[in-house]
């Protein structure tokens, strides 16, 4: 009985670790052969500092307030699954990296009460911007090319993007793309 089913299981593990494969270096937006031979250059960041946005409370927020800062630039929606997934690690990452220099922004391509209402059931400690339609213009300056979210930035302190990622992240991918950013001590 075994040696009849051996050739199956044999075929199914090759099927998997081929899916696997095909998964991880070609559909996976984040694959390593997606991420070589960016150009970051043509990426506007100025509408971004130039934006005027709500945070969830509906107090306008300045946010060139951010110039300077090493920004992880996290486009979300209340009704995107991956991008409610990744919070508690965007949370985790400004808490710890909050005195280095660091700022975590959440901002919602959604509506302010809907924000809100999401903020107050699942708080984070971030700031959270509500841009609404505007929200996908910006994130489209800034290489958001396919339209979809989550999608998150790396600003550097120069204010010049270093990285995007499409789709779900986490703790351990955007610290690996902002230690090279800090100062040395």
């Amino acid at each position: 009985m075994l040696k009849k089913l051996l050739p199956h299981i044999a075929s199914l593990v090759i099927v998997l670790c081929a899916g696997f494969t095909l998964y991880y270096f070609v559909l996976n937006p984040n694959s390593p052969l997606k991420q070589t031979n960016h150009s970051y250059s043509k990426l506007a960041t100025q509408p971004f500092f130039d934006a005027h946005l709500s945070n969830e409370n509906g107090v306008t927020q300045n946010l060139n307030q951010y110039k300077g800062k090493i920004i992880v630039l996290n486009f979300w929606a209340t009704w995107c699954p991956p991008c409610r997934e990744e919070m508690p690690e965007l949370s985790q990452l400004y808490t710890d990296y909050k005195n280095n220099n660091v700022v975590v922004v959440g901002l919602a391509v959604d509506e302010l009460n809907l924000v809100k209402e999401f903020s107050h059931d699942t708080p984070v400690s971030y700031p959270l911007l509500v841009a609404e339609d505007e929200g996908m213009n910006l994130a489209s300056q800034l290489g958001n090319d396919k339209d979809v979210l989550p999608y998150t930035v790396i600003i550097n302190q120069d204010g010049v993007v270093v990285e995007t990622y499409f789709g779900r992240i986490n703790k351990v991918l955007l610290e690996t793309a902002i230690r090279p950013l800090l100062p040395h001590s």
